[in-house]
């Protein structure tokens, strides 16, 4: 098979980037440090049918989205996070599901030496297959063991790398003594690009419930808040009517003012024993088989102040 010359080579990446660049609305930005060409090919097989990868040199990326961007200038956006050793996966569907392919495809890693490490790395308390020529090791890394049937048995758990620290020699030897690899590589989301908005991988975390909790919240600050100086509006609007309703009620109550909704509270006032039977407890009247005394006649409820309800608001103006 003969080999492209590097022309054609940029030719065809140039037109397959800007056919994926028309093609996908959304785009992951992902970071490919420390990930080998079989660990890809096994990303791209786990995407296949959902997403596209594609990788490639910064240059090129750069120069084939600024020829895009007088078709789309939402692509701009993308020219920031091209730096590194970075690529795209392109994807019409959901952008949850296709992060949670690109994040459960890693690889453990034993430690490097000069390698920054990516998580924090404890030594659990064990009792190791190590001889004890090894304590002076130990000791220059301030590990406390001790000997147990010949070999070294840490004590405690050591907290040996902190994240975004780098990995040192004596760091490294000691992980690849103990058979420990506490690291996994994979392709690392920066970024993400949906329809012209570019946001972090954290906003995916965000569900619907989150939404309309915070949205509910938003609405009941509104609310007291309008309330509070007496500015009506679609939030404070139902906290308004309702106390100017509980008003004509304490004024009908009091008066020869009659409306619809108030003629049940007119009729309890006038005759309170048609609503005792609703009102009684059923249990006791039929255990002890004595007939049910008659409820004392209620008071007439006074109107209420709804001040606080109305925020100071008089509904006949």
């Amino acid at each position: 098979m003969v080999k492209e010359d590097r022309s054609t080579w940029k030719a065809k990446y140039t037109m397959r980037l800007t056919q994926y660049l028309d093609e996908y609305p959304k785009v992951f930005i992902v970071g490919a440090d420390n990930v080998g060409s079989r660990q890809m090919q096994k990303i791209r097989v786990s995407l296949r049918g959902h997403a596209v990868i594609l990788m490639g040199k910064n240059t090129m990326m750069r120069k084939t989205i600024r020829g895009q961007t007088s078709k789309n200038s939402n692509l701009e956006k993308l020219l920031p996070h091209v730096y590194e050793n970075i690529g795209f996966v392109f994807t019409k569907e959901d952008l949850s599901t296709i992060r949670d392919k690109i994040l459960e495809n890693k690889v453990a890693a034993p430690a490097r030496a000069g390698a920054i490490a990516p998580v924090d790395v404890t030594i659990p308390a064990q009792v190791t297959n190590l001889g004890p020529e090894k304590t002076s090791f130990f000791q220059a890394l301030q590990i406390p063991t001790k000997i147990t049937r010949g070999t070294i048995e840490i004590i405690n758990d050591v907290h040996l790398i902190k994240i975004g620290e780098k990995v040192g020699p004596s760091e490294a030897t000691l992980l690849n003594m103990l058979n420990i690899s506490p690291f996994s590589y994979g392709l690392i989301i920066r970024q993400v690009y949906d329809s012209g908005s570019c946001f972090e991988p954290t906003i995916l975390d965000i569900k619907p419930a989150d939404l309309r909790a915070k949205f509910s919240q938003g609405v009941q600050r509104l609310a007291a808040f309008s309330l509070g100086i007496n500015y009506p509006n679609q939030a404070s609007a139902p906290h308004l009517i309702l106390g100017g309703f509980k008003r004509l009620l304490g004024l009908a109550a009091n008066s020869d003012v009659e409306f619809e909704q108030a003629k049940t509270l007119k009729e309890y006032l006038k005759d309170p024993s048609k609503f005792a039977a609703a009102a009684a407890p059923t249990s006791a009247p039929a255990a002890s088989g004595k007939p049910a005394a008659a409820a004392p006649a209620a008071k007439p409820a006074e109107p209420e102040s709804d001040d606080e309800d109305m925020g100071g608001l008089d509904i006949f103006g």
